[in-house]
């Protein structure tokens, strides 16, 4: 069998063997159980607020309790030790049943539930809380809680600090579920914290102080003047240097701009310019070819009058 099956397999057969110890032994005030398997067999501790019902008269009862456990959970050699619960009002499993009793009986829930709770607190719980879930007053279900103290309900401390126990009214109505939760007196919470007056550091911190006295605040308050002006001669040096350093870097980048400026304006110079083109050389042998051509035209036509003013003479 792999080791998750064998896990779900223990505690399927813990809680069996609980609700067992719970049927039968609930006249005898049932408040829990530890069982742990040795190579001698299975021991089982009970905690109970009446030990002697549970024993029974000459051991009868725990006998047959024992062959029912070996019969019905096939437990090897299954050992029994019964303990008494020194104060029942801070065993949640206990508080739980009698308050479910409690409720069978007729008692107003609300008055039940103060009274459990009021007798938790004075039996020196740190915290307790109460909730009675179900139909407490008519057909319709609902819940009620009542609180004292200080309680947890998540993390760590939940599980191993906070005492929880649960049990069960049945009504004529229907069932009341009654879930208890209580801080045993003394508990050790992760945010407990004490303030201890009068105490030498050394004796309870000796490594902090050590720590103090070789590089501590006071001993940097207390440093020499000297030391405090050869650092700042120091760094007003530092910072002279950058001044100087910043100081170079802009002449630099001004005769950049300078250089960039004087070339912009030979461009524009230069662009100024105009260079004749063959376009404008074709242009005045045009001109001159037309104006030739005018002066022979002309020419002609003065030669045309005059040959015509001749001929009318003659005539």
């Amino acid at each position: 069998m792999a080791d998750e099956h064998q896990f779900i397999e223990n505690g399927l057969q813990r809680s069996q063997i609980d609700e067992f110890f719970q049927e039968e032994l609930g006249r005898a005030g049932y408040g829990g159980m530890d069982v742990a398997k040795t190579p001698m067999g299975t021991q089982i501790v009970l905690k109970a607020e009446k030990p002697g019902m549970v024993i029974g008269k000459g051991g009868e009862n725990i006998r047959k309790v024992t062959t029912a456990l070996e019969e019905r959970f096939n437990l090897e050699d299954p050992q029994i030790d019964v303990q008494e619960v020194e104060e029942p009002d801070l065993n949640a499993r206990i508080v739980a049943d009698r308050l479910a009793n409690a409720l069978e009986r007729g008692w107003y829930f609300r008055k039940a539930g103060h009274t459990t709770i009021d007798r938790i607190m004075e039996a020196g719980a740190l915290g307790a809380e109460i909730v009675l879930s179900g139909k407490v007053t008519g057909a319709r279900s609902r819940v009620e809680k009542f609180n004292r103290g200080y309680i947890k309900h998540n993390g760590e401390p939940a599980e191993t600090v906070v005492d929880h126990g649960q049990g069960v009214a049945v009504m004529k109505l229907g069932t009341i579920g009654v879930d208890v939760k209580i801080i045993p007196p003394g508990a050790e919470l992760p945010d407990d914290f004490e303030v201890s007056e009068d105490m030498d550091p050394e004796e309870i911190v000796p490594d902090a102080v050590e720590v103090n006295e070789e590089g501590g605040v006071e001993e940097l308050l207390e440093g020499e003047p000297e030391d405090d002006e050869a650092a700042a001669a120091a760094a007003d040096a530092a910072d002279a240097d950058e001044a100087d350093a910043e100081a170079d870097l802009d002449e630099d980048v001004v005769e950049e701009v300078i250089e960039e400026e004087v070339e912009a304006d030979a461009d524009e110079e230069f662009d100024d310019v105009e260079v004749p083109g063959e376009d404008e050389g074709v242009e005045e042998d045009l001109e001159e070819l037309e104006e030739d051509v005018e002066a022979e035209a002309e020419e002609l036509v003065e030669e045309m009058e005059d040959a015509d003013e001749d001929e009318g003479g003659d005539a």
